[in-house]
């Protein structure tokens, strides 16, 4: 079974750990893989922890992750860490560690629900080629995936189960009221 959450509004992720939190309630082993994506201070990381739904991170942090996560600086929106997760150089080597770390896993049969957030990013700019993460799906039929992240190819669409196109109608943040703590990260 494959699922993907794709578009351009919020609950992507939190979409994809509302799975995970009721695969993981019936005793399913749940593993989450972010992709380009990396920081001390979001909340899924912290939840997931406490239930023991181990969330490995590819990608680079902010680096006042630790300020942040004290509530001594907010997050500013900087873009920073976006920026270097994009930058070829590093991405490349992040995404080919994070599809060896998945591989590895699908073929020990760790797990019975994978989620790969973000994942969009690393095809669309190209660090992970689609054929690439065709086989990966397809390496154990008996798995539930979850994709996640705006832009989804939609040369994936004939080998997904469920395809959720997310778009924002309305939210707070349009009217100047900036990101908070606990809701959106």
């Amino acid at each position: 079974m494959i699922t993907v959450y794709t578009g351009q509004g919020k609950g992507k992720t939190t979409s994809a750990i509302g799975e995970a939190l009721l695969a993981h309630s019936g005793g399913k082993r749940v593993l989450m893989v972010q992709f380009l994506k990396g920081s001390t201070y979001s909340g899924e990381l912290v939840g997931l922890s406490r239930l023991g739904i181990p969330l490995i991170q590819f990608g680079v942090g902010c680096r006042w992750a630790g300020m942040i996560r004290t509530g001594l600086k907010h997050c500013t929106g900087c873009g920073e860490c976006f920026r270097q997760n994009r930058d070829p150089e590093i991405a490349l080597d992040l995404v080919n560690l994070a599809h060896d770390y998945v591989f590895g896993e699908v073929k020990a049969q760790t797990y019975q629900v994978i989620i790969l957030d973000e994942v969009s990013h690393a095809l669309n700019h190209g660090f992970l080629g689609l054929e690439q993460l065709k086989e990966l799906l397809l390496t154990n039929s008996s798995l539930h995936w979850i994709l996640t992240g705006r832009g989804m190819p939609e040369l994936l669409e004939p080998l997904v189960d469920n395809w959720w196109d997310l778009n924002l109608l309305k939210h707070p943040f349009t009217k100047g009221v900036s990101s908070r703590r606990g809701i959106e990260y």
